[in-house]
């Protein structure tokens, strides 16, 4: 038998044990960054959960979609305005964002796990009364954000239905209000919620780095609450890092399993994360 079958065999009896634990659990994943934008990565993207959902396990996808709606806005000659790091969005950007996250963005998402063999079902925060938002206040008079929204309350039912019926969501992270209106939400955010209401096995976010680094650039693969505390004194944890984190660590503080940040450019990261020794980022515990 040559090296190559023998390596594949090792690599199977690797994933079995993850495979017997995980079984029946659901499994958030928060889509995003150049795993969204590669072609090849996102076909990997598509096999994993594909793969995933073949063994047993329940993954539910909840994807971003900034520079597509950059893009779009663009080419219809609308200027695009961040404050704090928040798109302002007026009435008429939102149509666009409801327009390419909830319509170009998730089909594709859909078309792609669904070509690899998948049963993937595209719905926004709003379908099934999902996601209930509020607008997020900037606590300045000068400032408003538009509709920029936060979670005020998920409605599991439709994603247990779906997980039942052998589907896979894959959900827009758009919300309604008490006023009826639409409201743009940060998809790690309705991803750790999502994840909490479900009281997921894991949570997965797929960034555009390698998980959370020390000062020296050294990625590290396990971190605890006090660990994050300590290192967020020292400033190892800063800038964009600092919301995943804190998302990832309050989804384990309110029932999920354990929450991981893991490097999206890599080929079958979700994979190797959940059914290998090593994995490709940052698992985080309470």
């Amino acid at each position: 038998m040559s090296d190559s079958t023998q390596q594949v065999a090792q690599i199977l009896i690797e994933a079995l044990p993850y495979i017997q634990r995980f079984h029946g659990k659901t499994i958030v994943i928060k889509y995003g960054g150049n795993a969204m934008i590669d072609d090849a990565l996102k076909e990997s993207f598509a096999r994993d959960v594909v793969m995933m959902k073949a063994v047993g396990m329940n993954p539910v996808v909840v994807h971003g979609g900034g520079p597509q709606i950059s893009g779009t806005l663009e080419r219809v000659g609308k200027t695009t305005e961040f404050i704090d790091g928040l798109r302002v969005t007026d009435s008429e950007t939102m149509e666009v964002v409801e327009m390419v996250l909830g319509g170009l963005v998730n089909k594709e998402i859909v078309k792609l796990i669904n070509s690899h063999g998948g049963k993937a079902v595209g719905l926004s925060g709003k379908d099934g009364d999902m996601i209930r938002a509020r607008k997020i206040s900037s606590g300045k008079a000068d400032v408003d954000y538009g509709h920029v929204g936060e979670v005020v309350s998920i409605n599991p039912g439709l994603v247990k239905t779906l997980e039942a019926e052998r589907f896979i969501p894959v959900i827009a992270p758009i919300g309604a209000g008490e006023d009826g209106d639409s409201y743009n939400i940060n998809a790690d955010s309705v991803a750790g919620a999502l994840a909490s209401k479900l009281q997921a096995e894991k949570l997965v976010l797929m960034t555009n780095t390698s998980g959370v680094l020390d000062k020296q650039g050294a990625l590290l693969t396990g971190l605890d609450a006090g660990q994050i505390s300590a290192l967020k004194k020292d400033g190892t944890i800063q800038g964009g890092m600092m919301p995943k984190v804190d998302c990832a660590l309050d989804s384990v503080l309110n029932g999920v399993k354990t929450s991981h940040i893991i490097d999206g450019r890599v080929n079958h990261a979700l994979l190797l994360e959940v059914l290998t020794d090593k994995g490709v980022g940052t698992l985080i515990r309470g």
